[in-house]
């Protein structure tokens, strides 16, 4: 017995249609957060269902950007790889510094255990897919790669793709076996799979190309740390790249360039610190030759990295040195 559930913004006072469109989505979806771009018009609806351990999310709405930051991951319960398929208008879809623009037909991969954001431009219908993460690798071998990469409805499988995903939503409402079901989306999963090897060569040579110039910020990165004038930028000019795309690069690290640079070199005051051979300089000396210019400031990120204060590390370090 085919069950759907609906949801609609129908009848919901003006002043209260984004709090119940958000509530209702964060059930339906994963915990997320909508702005509608005009809340006293917005209209959106939902209808979801289950088919085994799938999830099936239709949702059409008016303009909004949607985000689900890294504060909603953490929540997820169990987290999901979304299948997002375009019906109706555009949407960009923003995760791990991609970004894809989606037209009707096309379609991509969300990772819920990660931040994303989406941005609807006009009416707009979307049909979601929620797979858990190891069914899903049995037709996608790494998804995670392949997050925010789109699947065009204008190729040879992605089309076919689409079609059959639409279909079997539409048939799936009117009243379908379970098992006939079940046999469907085990169709269109090897489908999926075909689509994403389809394009697999061009997103492994982009992505090689990424690692490569990553390498090169990395390497500068470990060759300059100690420099009290490392910007964001001049590592930007040495590597003939732009700041914009080092952030691009290090959105799959979970960490920003300044957060990897502050680390650097926390961890290298740190060996400073446990060594014999830096015994003849003070703790500030040591944090001034590691690129800090403040005392205070140093101590303060030591001490919420390492627990304790740098001169008592030092110490309990050094006590540890055979005599």
């Amino acid at each position: 017995m085919t069950k759907v559930e609906s949801y609609s913004t129908d009848g919901i006072e003006s002043s209260r249609r984004a709090t119940y469109w958000n509530d209702r989505a964060s059930e339906c979806i994963v915990p997320l957060v909508s702005e509608p771009a005009d809340r006293d018009r917005f209209r959106g609806s939902i209808r979801r269902s289950e088919v085994g351990d799938l999830a099936f999310i239709d949702a059409s709405s008016e303009a909004q950007v949607v985000r689900h930051t890294r504060e909603h991951a953490a929540r997820t319960r169990t987290p999901l790889f979304i299948v997002q398929l375009q019906i109706l208008g555009e949407c960009t879809e923003r995760q791990i510094g991609r970004e894809t623009r989606l037209g009707a037909g096309d379609l991509t991969l969300c990772d819920t255990a990660r931040g994303y954001e989406t941005t609807f431009y006009g009416p707009n219908r979307m049909l979601m897919l929620g797979v858990h993460r190891d069914r899903l690798r049995r037709y996608v071998p790494d998804p995670e790669r392949m997050t925010a990469v789109p699947v065009r409805a204008a190729g040879n499988v992605g089309g076919l793709l689409s079609s059959f995903w639409v279909n079997f939503w539409g048939e799936y409402q009117r009243g379908m076996d379970a098992g006939a079901a079940e046999r469907c989306v085990l169709t269109g999963l090897e489908l999926l799979g075909a689509a994403y090897d389809e394009i697999a060569p061009t997103a492994a040579a982009s992505r090689g190309l990424a690692e490569a110039n990553l390498l090169r910020v990395l390497n500068f990165i470990e060759a300059h740390v100690r420099d009290h004038d490392l910007t964001l930028e001049g590592v930007a000019r040495a590597c003939k790249i732009t700041p914009r795309y080092i952030h691009h690069l290090f959105a799959e690290r979970d960490e920003t360039p300044g957060s990897f640079i502050m680390r650097r070199r926390l961890e290298l005051c740190a060996q400073a610190l446990a060594s014999p051979a830096w015994q003849h300089l003070s703790v500030t000396a040591i944090a001034f030759d590691h690129g800090f210019n403040s005392q205070t400031h140093f101590g303060r990120i030591f001490r919420a990295k390492f627990g304790t204060t740098p001169r008592d590390y030092r110490r309990a370090a050094l006590a540890l040195e055979p005599p």
